[in-house]
């Protein structure tokens, strides 16, 4: 007998004469149920959490302080079903589609997208995309420097539990939390490796 079969002979020995609880019968509240006060607010405290910039916003506002968000950027990219109400005035840059299937090298030269997303989670500072209407296919949302998420408080759970309940699994899910970053064996902080530099989001009422 070798120790792998000794082990295994050892578990079944002690497991041997026990009653196994059916999974149905275990409660499973905790995993459901939160209680947060105001879910906007702890969501915003922890996107800022992840150095990411988040501010909450009247609709008038929207296109001047998506504008604003954009920093110096000179071609900007919006996905096809983006409410027509957000774009931002025609100004110094350049709007592209993403309806255009720009190529690698094309999006490489984009500086900023202006995304929605499908849902935020208050526990984790997360927004999920699924790359439906308005949110892009995942390469635009990583490649470009800038990203700017516009998101309405009712998108906002308590967290990861309620989040999967209004998610599709067949859809392709992106989480972000904060701007893409990563340490190097120094634990220097370095951002922008992996994705966008810089994470802006706008909360609407």
């Amino acid at each position: 007998m070798n120790a792998r079969e000794a082990v295994l002979r050892r578990v079944r020995e002690a497991l041997a004469g026990t009653e196994r609880t059916p999974r149905a019968d275990i409660p499973r509240d905790y995993a459901t149920s939160r209680d947060v006060a105001d879910p906007v607010a702890l969501f915003c405290e922890r996107v800022a959490d992840y150095r990411a910039e988040i501010e909450r916003i009247g609709p008038e506002d929207l296109p001047g302080r998506i504008t604003t968000a954009l920093g110096g950027a000179e071609r900007v990219l919006t996905p096809s079903g983006l409410p027509q109400a957000w774009y931002p005035p025609a100004g110094s840059f350049e709007l592209l589609s993403d309806g255009d299937e720009l190529s690698a090298a094309e999006l490489d030269r984009v500086d900023a997208v202006v995304t929605t997303a499908v849902v935020g989670i208050a526990s984790t500072g997360t927004i999920v995309l699924d790359h439906g209407p308005g949110q892009g296919r995942r390469a635009v949302t990583l490649v470009p420097d800038v990203h700017v998420c516009v998101l309405r408080e009712s998108q906002i759970v308590d967290d990861v539990p309620a989040a999967l309940h209004r998610l599709d699994p067949a859809r392709p899910l992106t989480f972000i939390s904060g701007p893409s970053a990563t340490s190097d064996i120094e634990l220097k902080r370095v951002e922008g490796v992996h994705g966008p530099r810089t994470l802006r989001v706008l909360v609407l009422p």
